[in-house]
């Protein structure tokens, strides 16, 4: 017998959503192009909610979600389709964020990503970030990456995910997927671990902690392909955020060892067309350079942001310069593209809705 939640999640797919949420009290809401929309569906009841996600659990799950614990799992009813799951518990009872995945993995021409993603994306070792906040698409970006190595490459791809969302099938490639909590501990752990395992690629899921950064490092270091996400919004505050986290003793050999390993920043967010048929991906690039890599030693990193500003031949932008360009092109919305800008003076000559802009400021006599 199949799990009643199946319904409610093929109803979610239908509607083009990316995240379902359920709560005890309310009918299920749907994140539809980035913004919660609710449904017409049924109040949904403790009881109720509570025997749905106890058939999708198994013991292990349910023993550390009643131990209080929030729990992360994916889910796959069938026909390829797959879901990530969110369990916690707040003020009123259960609640439950879950993900739709999307079915095939889109490439990376078809995400719109510039071309020196696909050539930093195809260094023999080193490290690549993406980065965005939550729901800006850094898996589905992550993803791209890893099947373009598998139909192009021969090698040994490891990932570790929390938990895994994309499945992908060995092309060109062996790929080895590990996931956070049923295949190995941690982050830190599955990373030690793969140092053993011959990569040539590792995947981790995100950044979390100091450990799983320095480890990540080290892998770089050591002549592996290092690809990972961080939730930042820009390659300066990527950088910033990795120095860090970095402890004390181990700093100044930490933004070293950075400087020397990192290729590069994709920093991403999603940004709605004009017709709101849907959102493209904007990205900020960093690739490192001597001049970056100097900047980061000698403690100037608040600067990298003027030197990918003036880098534009090497494959970089700001966020801000590819904003620019998708509204003169009218690929994105003006007053979306608005609200994503860092610096908004920008775009404010784009700007429809002029609620948007700052009050004008009436000098007096």
């Amino acid at each position: 017998m199949k799990p009643r939640i199946d319904q409610l999640l093929r109803f979610g797919r239908e509607q083009g959503c990316s995240d379902i949420h359920l709560a005890v009290g309310q009918p299920p809401l749907l994140r539809v192009l980035g913004e919660i929309s609710e449904t017409r569906l049924h109040t949904i009841s403790a009881v109720e909610l509570s025997e749905m996600l106890n058939e999708m659990m198994d013991d292990a799950q349910r023993r550390s979600f009643e131990a209080g614990h929030d729990i992360d799992f994916s889910y796959s009813p069938g026909s390829g389709e797959r879901y990530r799951f969110n369990l916690y518990r707040k003020m009123g009872g259960v609640g439950c964020a879950i993900r739709v995945v999307p079915r095939h993995i889109r490439s990376l021409d078809q995400l719109g990503l510039p071309p020196i993603v696909k050539k930093l994306a195809t260094a023999h070792q080193g490290m690549l970030l993406v980065t965005g906040a939550t729901g800006t698409g850094k898996s589905t970006t992550l993803a791209a990456i890893i099947d373009h190595l598998n139909s192009t490459r021969k090698l040994n791809i490891i990932t570790l995910e929390d938990p895994v969302e994309f499945l992908h099938e060995s092309k060109m490639s062996l790929v080895v997927q590990r996931e956070i909590g049923t295949s190995v501990r941690g982050f830190e752990d599955g990373l030690r671990a793969a140092l053993r395992e011959d990569p040539d690629v590792i995947l981790v899921g995100e950044l979390r902690d100091a450990a799983t950064v320095m480890m990540a490092m080290t892998a770089a270091e050591t002549g592996h392909l290092v690809l990972a996400s961080l939730h930042t919004t820009s390659a300066a505050k990527t950088l910033d955020r990795i120095i860090d986290v970095l402890p004390a003793e181990q700093k100044a050999q930490g933004i070293t060892c950075l400087a020397q390993v990192l290729r590069g920043v994709v920093s991403q967010t999603l940004v709605m067309k004009p017709d709101r048929s849907g959102r493209k991906l904007i990205a900020e690039i960093m690739v490192m350079t001597p001049a970056i890599a100097n900047l980061l030693t000698t403690g100037r990193a608040f600067q990298v942001s003027s030197v990918i500003q003036t880098s534009r031949e090497m494959g970089m932008q700001l966020l801000d310069q590819a904003l620019v360009e998708a509204v003169l092109a009218k690929e994105i919305d003006a007053d979306q593209a608005y609200l994503h800008a860092q610096d908004k003076k920008l775009l404010q000559r784009f700007v429809t809705n002029t609620k948007l802009l700052p009050p004008v400021k009436v000098v007096g006599r």
